[in-house]
C-alpha cells in the first residue's frame, strides 16, 4: 500500500491503521517522492491526497497512467472537492473518499480496489442497477443529480434551478433514496462510472 499525503499526521495515522490491518505500507510526503521511489513491478494500491503542493493527486494519476502503471488509485478529498474527484474518476481513479473519513470506509475502499485491480466495472451488475434506478428519477431529480455531481452546493443548485436550497435538499433526499446511494461520495462515484458525469 502506497500512501501519498503532505500532511504528516494524516500520513502517519493512515499508515498505522493500514499496518494494524496487515497491509505492507510505504509512506510518501510528495507525489514526486513516490514516483521517484516506485519500483517495477509495482504492486498494491495508491492512496493519495488530491490537493498537495507541487505535484497534486490528479497529476500523479496522469503520470502513472501515461507511464503505463495500472496500480489502482484512490483519492482522498476534502469537502468541496467533488469536481476534482469526478475528474480523478474520469482519469481512472478507482474511488475517492472524503476527509474526514471513517476507518472502515477507507478499508472497504482499499479492499475493493485491490480486488478489482483495474477490472472494468461496466459489466458490474451493481452499476447496471444504478443506471436503471437513475432512469426512475423525475426530470427535476435528474437536474439536481447533475448539479450535485458537478460539485454544486444546495445554495448554488437552488440558484441555478431557481428553487430554494431547502427544496434542493428534498430532491436530493428523494434521488438518494431512489438510487440507493448511501452517501454523496457513492452517488458521484457511480454516476461517473456510469458515464453520467
Amino acid at each position: 500500500m502506497h500512501v501519498v499525503d503532505d500532511d504528516p499526521a494524516m500520513r502517519d495515522s493512515v499508515g498505522f491503521l493500514l499496518g494494524t490491518e496487515g497491509f505492507e505500507v510505504r509512506l510518501y510526503e510528495t507525489a514526486t517522492d513516490f514516483l521517484r521511489r516506485l519500483v517495477e513491478p509495482a504492486a498494491g494500491c495508491v492512496l493519495t491526497d488530491i490537493r498537495m503542493p507541487g505535484l497534486n493527486g490528479l497529476e500523479l494519476l496522469r503520470r502513472l497512467r501515461a507511464s503505463g502503471h495500472k496500480l489502482p488509485v484512490i483519492m482522498m478529498t476534502g469537502h468541496g472537492d467533488v469536481p476534482l474527484a469526478v475528474e480523478a474518476m474520469k482519469l481512472g481513479a478507482c474511488d475517492f473518499i472524503e476527509k474526514p473519513f471513517d476507518d472502515e470506509a477507507l478499508l472497504q475502499a482499499l479492499r475493493s480496489a485491490l480486488e478489482r485491480n483495474g477490472a472494468a466495472e461496466a459489466v458490474d451488475p451493481t452499476l447496471r442497477e444504478f443506471v436503471r434506478r437513475v432512469g426512475t428519477l423525475s426530470e427535476r431529480e435528474r437536474q439536481v443529480l447533475d448539479q450535485l455531481v458537478a460539485g454544486g452546493t444546495s445554495k448554488e443548485i437552488g440558484r441555478t434551478l431557481d428553487i430554494s436550497p431547502r427544496t434542493v435538499e428534498i430532491y436530493r433526499a428523494k434521488l438518494m433514496a431512489k438510487t440507493q446511494a448511501g452517501t454523496l461520495q457513492e452517488l458521484v462515484r457511480w454516476a461517473v462510472l456510469a458515464g453520467l458525469a
